[in-house]
């Protein structure tokens, strides 16, 4: 579909979300009856049928390092090795377990585990033996905010302390129907906004490269999901974004995380932050596994407006195939024009330029540079505070009940009682002008925009896609790459190309020292002395 149709529908669709509230994410007090999503949603999204490719005709092969170790293996390649009778799920979810047992006090990537349910999936993936779908036998995590049948789903919120949904969040339903196996609910910000800490504000998940050093910050509040990933903890992850929770943590935690266009994914059965800029998406290995979640996941559902009427799906599987020449050499699916702001280099210059040159290095690729117009930083800074508004309407409920509730995170919600409807609606004015400074300035000479920060197109609803490009002081470095409407297969062939010409994405943290004691001792001993938030900190570091 043309870009010029995308962006009608995107235009049309991102009015339509500003001017309403959307059925099916709405809270109500936990008591209240919420309708079940149904299995029949699971089956109908219309978008293209997700599948494992052949990474031998890819010219991809099936690494020696995860041929030894399980946890190693991508979720491509994990499949493959199913596929190919030398890896069961069985074997697969033990590793995870195993791990998740010895490091996960250190880690605290889990706020809960469901190993039972796990291993008994697994057997049935092997006892069954064809192929469920493109997930089958894969061990996954779930970020906590996320509606999971009879598994608690606290958003790390004493308001949802004893909340235990009835029914799995549609993109849940949609990875255990393509045969995925949930390890369990990965820790996360209160209620969606910081890092991963207790209500109170203390530390919990670690970066999984620094797991002594608890400071180091492991990015947004998919804390949990990325520590899960990039410790080995799971194959893949999903996580939620509203101001950078699925890019961040994926850039500290060398992974790549993919914020798809709002709509792509239903957020039904997401405890919501914001209607207008919650985005599911996946934390991911490489761009080919991210590809694959995406593609299991995307796709309309009637429990949730924002995903009806939109284009089509992309082959993704395909965009995050590289293209290789016979005589190994790597070049652009598409002739792609990458733009580059003025500030990309920042204070990375080092890492950043060496990751310029090899794009540019690459066949197809023209690097563009970039203006912002003046009205920039206003537009994508002072504006940014309407989203307080959106996240403090849902809650009323439990603001008038029991404001404590709300722990260590009450600030924001207390802000978003402070802006008036007039700020809101002028906000939104300049939401709309930031869209056509973006489609009609910035956009219109690239295709994909790299970018310093994951606001402005978070506000827009536009697709993002992070990917790691080294390391900085021994902490893995990434970038954070922007597309138009509805254009993640462009994304996903830059950054496929990118890791077919280098190894970052294959780095994984050393094991922190396991602990001398086990079970809750081990997970009590490793918390304490942890950092604690201020009600100020959580307040300027929230989503």
């Amino acid at each position: 579909m043309s870009r010029a149709v995308n962006r009608r529908i995107f235009l049309a669709g991102s009015a339509a979300v500003t001017g309403a509230v959307v059925s099916g994410t709405a809270l109500a007090p936990p008591a209240a009856a919420v309708s079940p999503a149904s299995a029949e949603s699971a089956k109908n999204a219309k978008s293209a049928k997700p599948y494992v490719p052949d990474l031998d005709a890819a010219g991809i092969e099936v690494r020696d390092a995860a041929r030894r170790d399980p946890t190693e293996a991508t979720l491509a390649e994990a499949s493959v090795l199913m596929s190919r009778r030398k890896l069961t799920s069985t074997t697969l979810v033990e590793a995870y377990l195993d791990r998740i047992g010895t490091y996960d006090s250190t880690y605290q990537a889990y706020a809960e585990v469901t190993g039972e349910a796990a291993l008994a999936a697994a057997r049935e993936a092997d006892r069954s033996g064809g192929r469920r779908g493109a997930l089958t036998g894969i061990p996954l995590c779930v970020k906590d905010n996320y509606f999971t049948r009879g598994v608690p789903t606290r958003c790390n919120s004493l308001i949802f302390a004893d909340l235990v949904p009835d029914h799995d969040a549609t993109a849940v339903a949609r990875l255990t129907a393509a045969g995925g196996i949930v390890l369990g609910k990965g820790q996360m910000g209160p209620l969606a906004t910081t890092r991963a800490t207790t209500p109170n504000g203390t530390v919990t998940t670690v970066n999984a490269w620094t797991p002594d050093n608890p400071a180091t910050d492991p990015g947004g509040s998919s804390t949990g999901p990325a520590c899960a990933v990039a410790g080995r903890m799971a194959s893949s992850s999903i996580g939620t974004q509203t101001g950078g929770s699925i890019v961040l943590p994926s850039n500290r935690q060398n992974l790549t995380g993919l914020k798809p266009t709002m709509g792509r994914i239903s957020a039904y059965g997401v405890i919501p932050l914001s209607y207008t800029r919650d985005h599911p998406g996946p934390l991911a290995r490489d761009a080919m596994d991210a590809a694959l979640m995406l593609a299991v996941m995307a796709g309309p559902d009637a429990h949730d407006p924002r995903t009806l009427g939109l284009p089509g799906l992309p082959d993704l599987v395909r965009a995050a195939t590289p293209v290789v020449s016979r005589g190994g050499a790597v070049r652009m699916r598409r002739a792609t024009r990458i733009g580059v702001p003025a500030d990309f280099l920042g204070t990375e210059t080092a890492v950043r330029g060496a990751f310029l040159d090899r794009l540019d290095a690459l066949s197809g690729v023209t690097l563009v540079d970039i203006a912002y117009p003046a009205d920039w930083a206003l537009l994508t800074g002072v504006f940014n505070d309407a989203r307080l508004s959106e996240r403090t309407e849902p809650f009323r409920h439990w603001l008038r009940e029991d404001p404590a509730l709300f722990g260590v995170s009450l600030l924001s919600w207390l802000q978003g009682l402070m802006l008036s409807g007039d700020e809101w609606i002028t906000a939104q004015r300049a939401k709309n002008h930031l869209l056509r400074e973006v489609l009609d300035g910035v956009m219109s000479r690239c295709d994909v925009l790299l970018q310093t920060g994951p606001v402005p197109f978070d506000i827009l609803g536009l697709p993002e896609i992070a990917f790691p490009i080294g390391f900085t002081a021994g902490l893995p470095s990434g970038v954070i790459l922007g597309g138009a409407p509805y254009e993640e297969d462009r994304l996903l062939e830059v950054a496929a190309a990118y890791q077919a010409v280098t190894d970052w994405h294959t780095r994984r943290p050393a094991d922190p020292a396991a602990p001398a004691v086990s079970g809750p001792s081990a997970k009590r001993a490793a918390g304490a002395g942890r950092p604690r938030l201020t009600a100020e900190e959580a307040a300027s570091r929230s989503a």
